[in-house]
């Protein structure tokens, strides 16, 4: 299961079922679990851990050094989850000494073709990356998040989860959770109503994210003064406790 031409350096462990496509280098503290498939002309540097059931496509550049002038070469770690499929042409880096040294990617990620995720961000599970989303420094994306093409998130902002931007949208503050985001820069549309009744949200919560949502963009009121009338919701509805917790916990501010 591993190419004749692949070049794996001898300190990489390798579960016994993994396979590796032709002229792709493995290079060393490098670790690949069971049934995960990597294809030709892949490049993966270590120190890297990638779970199981993954399947990485042509010409990715896994693990490598972060794109940091601050960088001095000090040992920081990429870890990748289980059963994400990471297609052509991906770059995910290492992290860096003083940004915590690890980026980490969660479980069943969609991570399409061109899309970048630089040193030190954190991705939970279940996201979606369209083709050439592209994520600075120091990002957190949160579980079911959904980045539409050419989507540019600036370092240190945080993406909620089960929250949607569309196609090219620049992204400077935090998208609190269940919203959805279009423009240059990002505004908010909305929430994402379609995506949460397809993850089998209740009506009930739904319709209270809907009052949450009127509060923070709708009713003229100062973040504040948002904040504390969405707490009584919380009450009743977890969901909005998220948004809740997601936005005081925020320090570049949401977008607005």
């Amino acid at each position: 299961m591993i190419d004749e031409r692949a070049i794996i350096d001898a300190s990489a462990k390798l579960a016994d079922n993994v396979s590796i496509g032709p002229y792709s280098i493995i290079g060393p503290h490098v670790e690949i679990g069971s049934g995960t498939v990597i294809g030709p002309h892949v490049v993966i540097k270590g120190p890297t851990r990638i779970g199981k059931d993954n399947k990485i496509f042509q010409f990715s550049s896994i693990g490598e050094d972060p794109q940091d002038k601050k960088f001095a070469g000090e040992e920081t770690h990429l870890e990748i989850g289980d059963g994400n499929t990471i297609r052509e042409y991906c770059s995910i880096n290492r992290g860096t000494g003083d940004g915590g040294g690890v980026t980490r990617i969660g479980n069943d990620n969609w991570i399409m073709a061109y899309v970048h995720i630089a040193h030190d961000c954190q991705v939970g599970s279940h996201t979606i990356f369209a083709n050439n989303a592209t994520l600075a420094g120091h990002v957190d994306v949160q579980d079911h998040a959904i980045l539409g093409g050419f989507a540019a998130v600036h370092q240190f902002c945080r993406i909620g989860e089960h929250s949607f931007t569309a196609m090219a949208t620049a992204i400077n503050k935090d998208i609190p959770p269940f919203v959805m985001a279009s423009g240059n820069l990002a505004k908010p549309h909305g929430l994402n109503i379609e995506g949460l009744k397809r993850r089998g949200f209740s009506d009930t919560s739904i319709k209270n994210m809907r009052k949450a949502y009127k509060l923070l963009y709708m009713s003229g009121l100062k973040l504040d003064e948002a904040l504390e009338q969405m707490k009584a919701l919380a009450s009743e509805t977890p969901e909005v406790g998220l948004m809740v917790s997601f936005i005081e916990k925020s320090t570049r501010s949401i977008i607005r």
